[in-house]
């Protein structure tokens, strides 16, 4: 399943190059890439049934995988989509 640059909304911004993409370990996954361990075991389960929620756990990853450039761009993706949440409030 892929995460970080590999996933939605970053896989828009952030070009891959040739290497393969960061992605969650998926036995029902389609996307062959290098396993980045998610943040909790349940998080690709949850991801699949919350779109949201998965995007932004691509988000931080990103920023945890990312190398700096990739980081401050990914950073304000992040505030953006919190924006949204205050504004549901």
């Amino acid at each position: 399943m892929p995460t970080s640059y590999a996933a939605e909304p970053l896989c828009r911004l952030i070009k891959a190059g040739s290497e393969p993409v960061p992605v969650w370990s998926d036995p029902q996954g389609t996307t062959r890439g290098i396993a980045l361990a998610p943040l909790c075991k349940s998080v690709p389960e949850a991801a699949k049934l919350d779109s949201v929620l998965y995007k932004r756990l691509a988000i931080v990853d990103a920023i945890r995988d990312g190398r700096a450039r990739e980081r401050n761009l990914v950073e304000k993706e992040l505030k953006n989509s919190l924006k949204q949440i205050e504004v549901s409030l």
